[in-house]
């Protein structure tokens, strides 16, 4: 019983640690590649959700290019995608509901209400014109040895800089009403409130599995039920980590933290070599253009997730902890997504799709293009120790003056 209550607090109800939770993901995204075919990614499918929802007001999508290359068959419940994201929300509310961390709150002003809604629209927009978020053109799309995820990368790197610099504006800072107290407070822990939540969130865990289950061997549909479980895993990590890209890289230019950034460059790594392994022998890379594309979808990425408060991960989490903000971040990337798909057709040609697919072991060979995504990655990992220096040598020269 002692082990239980030991396993249940260090495990279940406090949050991990954030590296080998990254770590942990970088495996884990390996190995999805490995047994589904495809990569893990959000955005995609929330914008097969945004095509669903014009198909109920009678849209036809038939004509639209980029519903063509993302396909609209089946729904959520009959894709690998589709199922992914229902066992990552099933993970998110696990962790959630399991580290007593779900409360209902309201945005703090109504230019936090702005900030979520245009922000997520702009992040939806940018990822898929990119093709990819923070997963699928970054910690996903990186070890696939697709160029355009460089391109993304380092252009959304730039993106959430300007996005740092432009929510540090007096416009977006929150008037916060100060109140003088007399005293501390204490706080009370509702013991019966928290083992409720506990109960629940066992619940969601065990119906995930259970469903998971059903696909696999009611269903005999083995690549559903996997996706199921792995979306759980995926979920489970992002939450109880509180794994954030945006937080990560926006860091570096607002408190000089990289711990979060380097713990990325580090998953990617370790995702490199299983992604590699499982291309040698037979499965196809995820490999797309590189082209304007990919370097305007990362600059408008960075800049909506910064703008936003968080990336195609963070807000699914938060968004399960109550925080209703990001129920506005998530609606606002169905809208972008949508959006882009909307306009795909007058753009594609010349930002996209004239423009070569460029698969970096095709370029340098099987091994010289597992030696470049090392060394890409090298160069990542100095250029975020590098940031961090800028920061801290310009924060010392301030505190000087």
């Amino acid at each position: 019983m002692d082990y239980f209550k030991q396993f249940k607090q260090n495990y279940m109800v406090a949050f991990w640690r954030p590296l080998p939770a990254v770590i942990a993901l970088g495996v884990l995204a390996a190995y999805y590649f490995g047994i589904t075919g495809t990569y893990w990614a959000v955005t995609g499918e929330f914008t097969r959700w945004g095509g669903h929802i014009l198909q109920l007001f009678g849209v036809d999508l038939s004509s639209w290019g980029y519903y063509k290359i993302m396909g609209m068959q089946g729904n959520s419940f009959t894709r690998v995608d589709g199922v992914m994201i229902i066992g990552m929300f099933a993970g998110c509310i696990a962790a959630a509901f399991w580290g007593n961390n779900v409360k209902l709150r309201m945005p703090a002003s109504k230019i936090r209400i702005f900030q979520a809604l245009i922000g997520g629209i702009i992040a939806g927009f940018g990822a898929r014109l990119g093709m990819g978020c923070n997963l699928a053109s970054l910690f996903t799309g990186i070890p696939q040895f697709s160029l355009h995820a460089w391109l993304f990368t380092l252009a959304m790197i730039v993106g959430v800089y300007i996005g740092a610099r432009v929510t540090l504006l007096p416009f977006f800072q929150s008037k916060m009403k100060m109140q003088k107290v007399s005293c501390s407070t204490t706080l009370n822990t509702d013991t019966k409130n928290v083992k409720s939540l506990f109960t629940i969130g066992t619940i969601v865990f065990i119906a995930m599995i259970i469903w998971a289950m059903y696909l696999i061997f009611i269903q005999q549909s083995t690549k559903l039920g996997i996706a199921m479980l792995f979306g759980a895993g995926f979920g489970l990590l992002i939450a109880k980590a509180q794994i954030c890209f945006t937080s990560a890289f926006r860091d570096i230019f607002t408190t000089g933290r990289s711990q979060m950034a380097v713990a990325i460059v580090i998953g990617m790594a370790v995702s490199t070599i299983g992604v590699f392994s499982y291309i040698m022998i037979g499965v196809p890379p995820k490999i797309m253009w590189a082209g304007p594309n990919a370097l305007i979808g990362g600059l408008l990425f960075g800049f909506g997730i910064v703008l936003a408060g968080g990336c195609e991960c963070g807000w699914m989490y938060r968004a399960v902890e109550g925080q209703v903000h990001f129920w506005i971040v998530g609606i606002g990337n169905v809208i972008g997504s949508t959006l882009l798909a909307y306009m795909w057709d007058s753009f594609s040609l010349s930002l996209a799709t004239s423009w070569p697919k460029i698969n970096l072991l095709q370029s340098f060979g099987n091994y010289g293009g597992l030696f470049m995504n090392y060394i890409f990655l090298f160069l990542l990992f100095l250029l975020v120790l590098k940031l961090e220096r800028n920061y801290r040598t310009t924060l010392k020269e301030k505190v000087t003056k």
